[in-house]
């Protein structure tokens, strides 16, 4: 007995950019291959055809579970550290009276995290404001070395602050990793 050959297989291209229908999306212009996808080939895009042709009841839940984890936290780019700030700024500052008139200002608790890029591909991530926390600079530097395989170390910050400077690009997966 021999062995069958495979039945070839079927591609269906689209007829109005011509392409294969799984690539429709990669095209030109895929808001116009929707509807010739709807008639002639609905199980394609099963998902994003039916998303698109309800009006978004609901949304997607894990873009939600995110948007509520990360609710206040903000990443910037270094360049523009206000962005963060300005937030929080429309929240008045405690005030604390001591002896003498003086005043002292109670400090905002917010974690800042910035990603400045020193040259060609190379970056650093700084993480401001961790300590107010109650957070072991120290501690926490080293668990985000071995977490992210990166050098990682407390520096004195211009402000004569401590800050965390961690090699490499890792703003969005820090977020989720001082979260937890």
């Amino acid at each position: 007995m021999a062995a069958e050959k495979p039945a070839p297989v079927r591609v269906p291209y689209c007829g109005v950019c011509g392409l294969p229908a799984e690539y429709c999306e990669f095209g030109p212009d895929f808001e116009r291959c929707k509807p010739w996808l709807r008639a002639h080939a609905p199980g394609v895009y099963p998902d994003e055809l039916v998303a698109s042709s309800s009006s978004g009841d609901g949304g997607d839940k894990d873009v939600d579970k995110v948007g509520e984890r990360l609710q206040g936290v903000g990443i910037s780019d270094g360049s523009t550290s206000s962005a963060a700030g300005d937030a929080s700024a429309s929240k008045p500052a405690e005030v604390k009276r001591l002896p003498g008139g003086k005043v002292k200002k109670k400090e905002k608790q917010e974690v800042v995290i910035e990603k400045i890029v020193r040259n060609k591909r190379k970056c650093v991530t700084v993480v401001k404001g961790l300590e107010l926390f109650g957070v072991k600079l120290s501690d926490a530097s080293k668990k985000l070395g071995k977490k992210f395989a990166t050098g990682a170390s407390v520096v004195k910050g211009p402000t004569e602050k401590e800050q965390i400077d961690v090699q490499g690009d890792i703003s969005y997966d820090i977020v989720e990793f001082i979260t937890d």
